[in-house]
């Protein structure tokens, strides 16, 4: 099996790519009538689907591995753990999982680029929807501790009233940019010239 595009994409950091070139070659594969159980990369497989954010596929191949790589291939569980919490949508579970697992040297990569990409996507969704919200929340939806959640949080703009113990959400301004075409500017003239003689 020629897994030289599948390397090229993990050594660019080309993550959001690894689903598709995995999923290309299994039908290539599939398609040849190899047999392939243990030499498939299911790590970096079920990784690269949970990567863009498609769990269903993920949940699809993890029904399709054999399981004897179940048994063999403790990574693949480990990733699975992750999907499985993904799937419940416990937020906190996500982070616990990455955590609780000695990820192998070519998984490491990966690994970390998926928790940082869904630290960025949890933080994103608190700032859309929240104004307020405990620092124990935060930490809970980013993984963190409570401290370093309200440094990361502080960090982006939001304030912490020491008090109540809440954090200040800061909005994003929202950008609007109007393009202005100078032909549909020309035609209102003319339009407007023209209703007033």
């Amino acid at each position: 099996m020629d897994f030289s595009l599948l390397k090229e994409a993990m050594e660019s950091n080309s993550f959001e790519k690894i689903a598709d070139i995995c999923d290309q070659l299994m039908l290539q594969v599939s398609a040849q009538g190899i047999k392939f159980e243990e030499d498939w990369p299911y790590t970096i497989h079920l990784l690269g689907h949970l990567y863009v954010n498609d769990v269903n596929s993920a949940r699809f191949l993890w029904k399709t591995i054999p399981s004897v790589v179940k048994e063999k291939q403790p990574e693949v569980v480990a990733v699975w753990k992750i999907g499985q919490q993904l799937w419940m949508r416990n937020y906190s579970g996500v982070h616990e999982a990455i955590r609780g697992f000695d990820w192998s040297p070519q998984t490491q990569g990966l690994i970390t680029a998926f928790s940082e990409l869904y630290t960025n996507k949890m933080f994103h969704l608190l700032l859309s929807a929240y104004s307020t919200i405990t620092v124990g929340d935060t930490a809970l939806f980013l993984g963190m501790s409570e401290e370093n959640a309200t440094n990361y949080a502080l960090q982006r703009g939001w304030t912490i009233d020491s008090v109540s113990g809440m954090l200040t959400v800061k909005k994003q301004p929202i950008v609007t940019e109007q393009k202005l075409d100078p032909s549909k500017l020309q035609r209102l003239t003319e339009y407007v010239f023209h209703l007033e003689h």
